[in-house]
């Protein structure tokens, strides 16, 4: 997969969580064989502000290639101004835009998958924020739209395409949904065949037959798993497997126990004690 000059040799993303996706989680999830990493959302405005904690979300595990600093925001200025902070600071392959969150207390201030319903601003801010970032490929992580009687993600997608947007993650499910069983995959599809960027598929990848469902009726050029990653790292391996035509033997506990091990460690050095 191609993501404008960045060259990803896998084709399977771990997806940002907020509060999940720090530096020890994505090294984890990444030795497992996610071969490009998200941080979490990070705030555009604290960024702008130089909150110092804020910073901190985007500091990159020792090695981290490729991946991608994820900001969200509604203030195109603002935007483009956190955009060339977060590459600095992060040093990330990727900028990405977070138009895709549906929590309360980001879409109350018109940011995440808020922006679903003002396109023209996605747009600008696509815009403004490949304006800044020079080589560093631009992209966006989108919802359906706000809910069932507004979906118009392929629409949107091929607005942000020409505003310069270098990729699209698209999670199968509108706002309104949440996080509820269930999506609408055929939606992937309809934006693939409408854009000529690499499209990844998001949405109940919990298990290889999932990633594979997504791959076979989508089209899509990758598979990003969230949920499915927690407590489970090794789902990556046994998509991996899957696509291969090889066998997966999953962990036995003493495995699961020592990766826990090895998660607290990483979280320490991270962190500190």
């Amino acid at each position: 997969m191609q993501i404008g000059t960045v060259k990803i040799e896998s084709k399977l993303a771990l997806a940002p969580m907020a509060g999940v996706t720090d530096a020890a989680f994505r090294q984890i999830c990444s030795e497992k064989g996610a071969g490009y990493t998200v941080t979490e959302l990070v705030s555009a405005k604290a960024l702008c502000y130089h909150d110092t904690k804020t910073a901190q979300l985007l500091r990159p595990f020792p090695g981290e290639k490729p991946f991608a600093a994820q900001i969200f925001g509604s203030d195109v200025n603002c935007m483009a101004e956190a955009a060339q902070m977060a590459i600095e600071i992060s040093g990330a392959d990727i900028l990405d835009i977070n138009m895709g969150c549906p929590m309360p207390k980001i879409v109350k201030n018109g940011d995440g998958s808020a922006l679903m319903r003002e396109p023209e601003k996605a747009a600008d801010i696509i815009r403004a924020m490949c304006a800044v970032c020079g080589k560093i490929p631009v992209t966006a992580k989108l919802r359906l739209g706000w809910d069932g009687e507004s979906i118009h993600v392929v629409e949107m997608a091929k607005s942000l395409e020409q505003a310069g947007a270098a990729a699209l993650c698209i999670h199968a499910r509108t706002r309104a949904e949440l996080y509820s069983p269930g999506i609408h995959p055929e939606y992937i599809g309809a934006v693939k065949k409408a854009v000529g960027i690499p499209i990844i598929g998001n949405g109940d990848v919990f298990h290889a037959a999932d990633a594979r469902r997504l791959f076979d009726t989508t089209g899509c050029d990758g598979v990003a798993v969230a949920r499915g990653a927690l407590g489970n790292p090794w789902i990556f391996e046994e998509i991996h497997a899957m696509l291969r035509g090889e066998p997966y033997l999953p962990p036995s506990p003493a495995e699961r126990i020592e990766e826990a091990l090895h998660h607290f460690a990483l979280m320490r050095e991270d962190k500190g004690a």
